[in-house]
């Protein structure tokens, strides 16, 4: 703060901030001089620097392209070969769905076989059954028309004066006829 302090009352006693139009007492004459002598006597080595530093940047700049191009190179081989990826892609994608046709197709048809097979051997046992039960019902008709037959026998016949009734009596019915 002292230092703060100071520079206002340095300022005060000089009477405040002025330009000094001095050009001796200002050093710019030898600012100037110092300039021009190390542009003079830098020349060669300042030239020199310049010079592999413009050559550097330009190959650098050189490097830069030609790594550009290899790059567009590459990535115009890279797009090829995708798209090149993508055909194949779809043409393998159409071969699996062709296979899977195919293979839908034969499976159905596989199928459509076994469902005939067992329909057909179903039908078979269906009619081999209908046919067993059709021969047990008439065996069962045939017994009971017989059964009804020897029972309406027995009660026809069953008094034995009755049948040799029925016997005479049909024997001069045919008598009766043939004469």
């Amino acid at each position: 703060m002292e230092n703060f302090n100071q520079i206002f009352t340095l300022l005060a006693e000089n009477e405040g901030i002025g330009l000094n139009t001095d050009i001796l007492e200002t050093g710019i004459i030898n600012i100037a001089a110092l300039v021009g002598i190390l542009i003079y006597a830098g020349r060669d080595f300042l030239g020199s620097f310049l010079e592999q530093r413009k050559t550097s940047i330009v190959q650098g700049v050189q490097d830069a392209e030609g790594r550009l191009e290899e790059a567009n190179r590459r990535l115009s081989e890279a797009q090829k070969q995708l798209s090149q990826a993508h055909i194949v892609i779809s043409e393998i994608k159409n071969e699996t769905i062709s296979a899977k046709k195919v293979l839908l197709e034969s499976d159905a048809y596989q199928a459509k076989k076994d469902l005939t097979t067992r329909f057909s051997r179903a039908l078979a046992t269906f009619r081999s059954k209908e046919r067993q039960i059709f021969l047990e019902v008439k065996e069962q008709i045939i017994l009971l028309v017989l059964k009804r037959t020897v029972a309406r026998a027995q009660q026809t016949f069953g008094p034995k004066e009755r049948a040799t009734a029925l016997i005479t009596e049909t024997i001069n019915k045919l008598e009766g006829d043939l004469l």
